[in-house]
């Protein structure tokens, strides 16, 4: 189940934005759109894996695979893109600190 509350508290402070608001750029053909909450949910959301689910399976493997990690925190979105990489497309974990020492 979707929690828009915590979703519009967690990535959406700075702006007024309704659950409503939150569907409709889920389910959006506007690639612009998708992408902008994508990045709010990754980036932000302390549950991301589950609010990432707002997006049909077939979205959401566009979405990671598209998904340009920017300059200015690099490394904390690196992070969060593989780890969601990992959890919905089986992609290997890239992550030193995460790994299986053998």
């Amino acid at each position: 189940m979707i929690e828009y509350d915590r979703i519009m508290r967690e990535c959406f402070w700075d702006y007024r934005v309704s659950k409503e608001d939150i569907a409709w750029m889920a389910s959006s053909e506007d690639k612009q759109e998708c992408s902008f909450l994508f990045e709010k949910i990754l980036l932000n959301s302390t549950r991301m894996f589950q609010d990432l689910k707002v997006f049909v399976p077939a979205v959401l493997e566009e979405l990671i695979r598209e998904y340009h990690v920017p300059a200015f925190n690099h490394d904390y979105a690196f992070k969060k893109k593989n780890m969601a990489e990992v959890y919905f497309l089986g992609e290997p974990l890239k992550i030193r600190e995460l790994q299986w020492v053998a």
